[in-house]
């Protein structure tokens, strides 16, 4: 059996076009409806996520980001990795919370960080508020270099073992 060719396709290739299309359109809608449901919009639902971030390259123990242009949070998901920008303060922190090493979301209408499992709730710095967790997110030793920051992922800081260090973990981006 022949079958009309329509752009170098079978005709009921191209007619799939069209029902791939109203597919598209129609989960889109779906998606939309459900989180509206739920209470969250489009862009609260996006809050809820953390942007991904991809390093310039690696240098032994040490990765190499660019400075982050505005304020909030990037995740490395190959690394377990967050990198967060507050006014002029940079930080690497354990993509893990602390109590129970649930991944951390970021929620950039509020301006913080909380783990979905006990809501635990952290400051852009890291430094703990409330819920479950006992203490502030680990912090990866940073340091900057011309326009980039580079995160030594053999070094990380936890607050309630290595204050000075856990707090000395910040590239600045003038002088404070």
């Amino acid at each position: 059996m022949n079958l009309p060719v329509h752009n170098n396709r079978p005709e009921d290739e191209c007619g799939a076009c069209g029902d791939r299309r109203e597919f598209l359109r129609n989960a889109a809608a779906l998606v939309a409806g459900a989180l509206a449901g739920l209470g969250l919009s489009p862009e609260r639902a996006h809050a809820l996520q953390l942007q991904t971030i991809i390093p310039l390259r690696t240098s032994g123990k040490e990765v190499i980001y660019p400075i982050p242009a505005g304020d909030g949070a990037m995740i490395d998901k190959d690394r377990d990795l967050i990198l967060a920008r507050q006014a002029t303060a940079i930080y690497a922190f354990s993509l893990a919370c602390p109590h129970q090493r649930t991944a951390l979301k970021w929620l950039g209408d509020q301006g913080r960080f909380q783990c979905p499992k006990h809501k635990s709730k952290y400051r852009p710095d890291g430094s703990y508020i409330s819920g479950r967790a006992t203490r502030s997110m680990d912090r990866f030793a940073v340091r900057r270099d011309g326009g980039n920051v580079l995160v030594n992922l053999s070094q990380l800081f936890r607050e309630d073992q290595n204050r000075a260090a856990w707090g000395a973990a910040v590239v600045w981006l003038s002088e404070k």
